[in-house]
């Protein structure tokens, strides 16, 4: 509530921020901030293999091709059976396509809706994420909801039975369960930064405070979005 408080009339009337097109957009923005830098992209190219140089990371394989690094930041799967990460628990995710409004949502055009763990007498809150034409994800006329939560049970469908009833009919539904994965290994000792996996909240906020944590142990210093480094210590 706090969080939604203090988002409200800083980037419009919504206090709500979503990429058009989707979270592609994200992605797409940063590669091209990247390339101004100097940086460059390897598209399409899967990773094969992170290549070592006795405990420290010396770049990565992919295929034929060797790109060479001084760390390397990655998610979980990139480690697959490395033995970087625990599995910490899991999350159910399902992707449904409705024709048709929330109930109560009065035609917002996005909306986010969380049932707190007390209600639905659970150890985590569930959160269902709608987004629509508007956002330029899907047909007008479409609307798009994720459902999310922590698996709790053998039966993970089951568990967000009272989410899905929130949105009437469904023309399709994928649904999805994910291990939660946290880094166990000494990212300083090996310049090896891996990430958390996303959990079950639809905000980024969990995910936006693992970067933070991540650049601080890299650079050794708070990232501080107020300063502008080309205008000495002056807001900006």
């Amino acid at each position: 509530m706090s969080l939604y408080l203090e988002s409200i009339g800083k980037y419009g009337e919504s206090p709500f921020l979503y990429p058009v097109y989707g979270l592609g957009g994200l992605p797409e923005s940063f590669s091209r901030l990247c390339a101004i830098h100097g940086g460059t992209y390897m598209l399409n190219t899967p990773v094969d293999e992170i290549i070592f140089d006795g405990d420290q990371v010396a770049g990565v394989r992919c295929g034929d091709q060797t790109a060479r690094a001084p760390l390397i930041i990655c998610d979980p799967s990139y480690v697959d059976g490395l033995g970087k990460t625990n599995i910490t628990g899991k999350v159910v995710r399902a992707i449904c396509i409705i024709d048709h409004e929330i109930a109560g949502t009065k035609s917002a055009a996005s909306v986010q809706i969380i049932l707190p763990q007390k209600q639905l007498k659970r150890n985590s809150d569930m959160y269902v994420t709608m987004v629509s034409h508007a956002h330029a994800v899907c047909a007008d006329g479409l609307y798009i909801v994720i459902v999310s939560t922590n698996v709790e049970t053998d039966d993970p469908k089951t568990e967000i039975a009272p989410a899905l009833e929130l949105l009437g009919e469904i023309k399709e539904m994928f649904l999805q369960v994910s291990d939660i994965h946290e880094p166990t290994n000494d990212p300083v000792a090996e310049n090896l930064y891996i990430t958390k996996s996303y959990d079950a909240t639809s905000h980024f906020e969990t995910s936006s405070k693992d970067v933070l944590a991540i650049y601080e142990k890299i650079t050794g210093e708070k990232l501080d979005l107020n300063i502008n480094p080309d205008a000495g210590d002056e807001d900006y």
